[in-house]
């Protein structure tokens, strides 16, 4: 046992070490987790004096306390920090498909020249907008595809979830942990991959279970999700959701959350292990700036 402590111990300390070298002073990071991986199409400078119109799209609500959350205080951040020189649109609930396409088309209608949209399924209906408005830029988060006048912006999320995976293959004593997923999108299937390659390296035995939700925000399915792989004998919940839901199965069931997102150590503390958080400010500062 003392030896197992120590372990635990050890990889705590170097997740730590190499989140704090990713949280440094640089102002070009997005991310907690790791330098910004970003694609931004080129863009002028406003007259001096001109106010920004910026919106944002989102797939939830900023009340999620995670994914909408963290992009809801990256917005503020950059609000703050531009005053006056910005005009912000938050808009939440927004579902994928044709709606959205509409959404970003009468925001662009509405003068918003720097237009952010924050889920997978935003790309084609962003794209599609981005070609009806070519003197607005667009960016679109977690997607692959680019146009004249629209971008993709992310970070490196699996560096973060492999550390995450070092804290949950060392702390496991069941050796199974139980893994909430969205969606099979490539984002998703990288943190997975990488939680999985962390957990084997401090801990051969241990097997990663994956429940697949179709939903990235539904607390009930998430939670009934995650109670699914407890029921299992999974000790560690971790998860690529949106709410509080799994965590809170967890908590009731004495076992430790690995969240995402943003750190919800303060709503399960017996819980909480560890988890990959954003930090969108800077970024969404330096692209509004440019």
């Amino acid at each position: 046992m003392a030896r197992k402590k120590w372990r635990v111990l050890a990889v705590l300390t170097l997740a730590l070490a190499l989140v704090a070298a990713a949280c440094g002073d640089d102002d070009s990071a997005d991310t907690t987790e790791a330098p910004s991986e970003t694609e931004a199409p080129a863009g002028t400078s406003a007259p001096a004096g001109e106010v920004l119109k910026v919106a944002f799209v989102n797939i939830g609500p900023e009340s999620d306390q995670g994914w909408n959350w963290a992009h809801a205080q990256g917005m503020k951040f950059m609000e703050a920090q531009l005053g006056d020189a910005v005009e912000v649109t938050f808009l939440e609930d927004i579902p994928e498909g044709p709606d959205s396409q509409r959404t970003f088309e009468q925001l662009a209608a509405d003068g918003n020249k720097l237009i952010f949209g924050t889920s997978f399924g935003y790309m084609d209906p962003m794209l599609a907008a981005a070609e009806a408005f070519p003197d607005v830029v667009f960016m679109h988060n977690t997607g692959f595809k680019t146009s004249d006048n629209m971008g993709n912006y992310f970070g490196a999320a699996e560096e973060g979830r492999y550390l995450s995976g070092l804290a949950a293959g060392a702390v496991t004593e069941s050796n199974l942990i139980g893994y909430v997923a969205a969606f099979p999108i490539p984002e998703v299937i990288r943190g997975i991959n990488a939680l999985t390659i962390g957990v084997r390296e401090v801990n051969p035995d241990a097997q990663v279970e994956v429940v697949w939700t179709s939903t990235w925000f539904d607390p009930p399915k998430e939670g009934t999700a995650a109670q699914s792989l407890l029921d299992k004998g999974a000790d560690i919940i971790a998860m690529h959701q949106d709410s509080t839901a799994p965590g809170q199965a967890a908590d009731t069931a004495g076992a430790k959350w690995v969240g995402y997102n943003t750190d919800r150590s303060d709503f399960a503390p017996e819980a909480w292990l560890t988890a990959p958080i954003w930090n969108w400010g800077p970024f969404y500062l330096k692209t509004a700036q440019e």
